[in-house]
C-alpha cells in the first residue's frame, strides 16, 4: 500500500511540474516575467537554448524573437544557476557580488572608455589597446579587451546592449538599488524554487549555496533556504526518500493535456537530472559534449513529453522542406493513433518556429 502511495504521489508531482512550468502561452514579456530565468546556450541545432525555451510558452513564438524584443523589454544577462537571462528585478539581486580580486589596469581603462563608446563591439577596443591575446578559461586564448569585457559584465559594472551577429554589445550598467546581500539572496531563494517546482531540496539548496558563497558566505544560501520554509512559502516532502520543495501556492496537479511538446535540453523541466529520473524512470543526458562513438541518443537529443510522460527524444534537423526528425523511444512508440496526431503537429510547429521573423 505504501508503495502504491508513493508511486501515485510521484505520478502527482510530474502532473504538477508540468502544470506550473507548461502554462498556457502568452506574450513574450508576460512569460519570461513569470518564468524571471531563461537559461542560454549558443548552440544551434536546431535552435539555441533561449528560443527552444520560450517556444512553447509564448504564442507564436519564432526563432530570435527574444533577439529582436531584448531591449524593448528591459531584459539583462547573467549567472543564475546558469547563463541566461532575466528580468532587471532579478539582475538587480545578484549584484554587487564578493569578487577575489580588485579590477586590473587594463579592467579599469575599459570601463572609463565603454561610455564614450557604447553600445561597444569588442573589435571596438582595438584601436585603443591593440589585439594583445591572453589564455581563457576554456584553456584557450581570446582577446584581451573581450575577456575584461566578460569580467566587467560578471561583475555588475556593464551590460548586455544588444548583439550584432551573435557577437555582445555591452554598456554601461544601470545603477544597483542598495538591498542588504541576505534580502537579495532570500529573493532569489524564492526565484530559483519557483523556477523548478516542484524541485528537490538537495538541487535548490546546491545553487543557494554557490549564489550565496558569491554575494555573502556559503552559509547564506542554504539559511535563506531554510527561511523560507520556517516562513511556510515552500512546503517539504519527501518522495521515495527524495526531498521535494513545494511553493504553497503552486497550482494543484491537473491532468496533462494530451499533447505532444519536444522540449529544449535546458528547459526548467529537464534541466535537474536528478528530478528527471526520479519522476519519469530514465537517464537523459545532454551529449553534444560527449564523443560522437559514445553518444546514444545524439548530439542534440531533445527529450519528448506525451501527456505527462517522457516517451522518449528526438533530434530535429532544419530543411527546406520542413523539418527531418529522428525519434527514439524509451521502451516502444505510444500506440495511440492520438500521439501519432499529436506529433505530426508538433513537428508542424516546429518547422512554423524555426522560420524567424522577415524583419530579423
Amino acid at each position: 500500500m505504501a508503495a502504491k502511495r508513493t508511486s501515485r504521489r510521484r505520478t502527482q508531482l510530474r502532473a504538477q511540474a508540468i502544470a506550473h512550468s507548461l502554462f498556457e502561452p502568452r506574450g513574450l514579456g508576460e512569460a519570461v516575467a513569470w518564468l524571471g530565468f531563461v537559461q542560454a546556450d549558443p548552440i544551434r541545432a536546431p535552435a539555441r537554448a533561449q528560443d527552444l525555451i520560450l517556444r512553447p510558452r509564448v504564442t507564436g513564438y519564432r526563432v530570435g524573437d527574444l533577439d529582436l524584443a531584448y531591449a524593448d523589454l528591459g531584459l539583462e544577462e547573467a549567472m543564475l544557476y546558469a547563463y541566461g537571462f532575466m528580468t532587471r528585478e532579478t539582475w538587480s539581486c545578484l549584484h554587487p557580488r564578493r569578487h577575489p580580486r580588485p579590477l586590473s589596469k587594463l579592467e579599469r581603462r575599459v570601463l572609463a572608455l565603454v561610455p564614450s563608446l557604447a553600445p561597444v563591439h569588442p573589435r571596438d577596443l582595438d584601436a585603443h589597446f591593440g589585439r594583445r591575446r591572453e589564455r581563457n578559461g576554456w584553456g584557450g586564448h581570446s582577446q584581451a579587451t573581450k575577456l575584461a569585457l566578460e569580467v566587467l559584465h560578471r561583475r555588475g559594472l556593464l551590460r548586455v546592449a544588444g548583439r550584432k551577429q551573435g557577437i555582445r554589445l555591452y554598456e554601461p550598467a544601470p545603477p544597483v538599488p542598495e538591498v542588504a546581500a541576505r534580502e537579495r539572496l532570500l529573493r532569489l531563494a524564492r526565484l530559483v524554487a519557483r523556477v523548478f517546482a516542484p524541485a528537490p531540496k538537495p538541487t535548490v539548496r546546491a545553487i543557494l549555496a554557490r549564489l550565496g558563497r558569491a554575494l555573502l558566505d556559503p552559509q547564506a544560501g542554504p539559511q535563506a533556504l531554510e527561511q523560507l520554509i520556517r516562513g511556510d512559502e515552500l512546503r517539504e516532502e519527501a518522495v521515495d526518500g527524495v526531498p521535494y520543495l513545494v511553493p504553497v501556492d503552486a497550482p494543484p496537479p491537473r491532468d496533462p493535456p494530451e499533447r505532444v511538446r519536444i522540449l529544449a535540453p535546458f528547459d526548467p523541466l529537464v534541466h535537474d537530472r536528478r528530478r528527471f529520473e526520479h519522476l519519469w524512470g530514465w537517464a537523459y543526458r545532454f551529449e553534444a559534449y560527449t564523443p560522437v562513438a559514445q553518444r546514444v541518443r545524439g548530439y542534440y537529443a531533445m527529450p519528448l513529453l506525451w501527456r505527462d510522460r517522457m516517451v522518449g527524444w528526438v533530434n530535429v534537423s532544419a530543411k527546406e522542406s520542413g523539418v527531418e526528425p529522428e525519434v527514439g523511444y524509451v521502451t516502444s512508440r505510444p500506440r495511440e493513433a492520438a500521439f501519432r496526431r499529436e506529433l505530426e503537429a508538433e513537428l508542424e510547429r516546429f518547422a512554423s518556429f524555426l522560420q524567424p521573423r522577415a524583419s530579423e
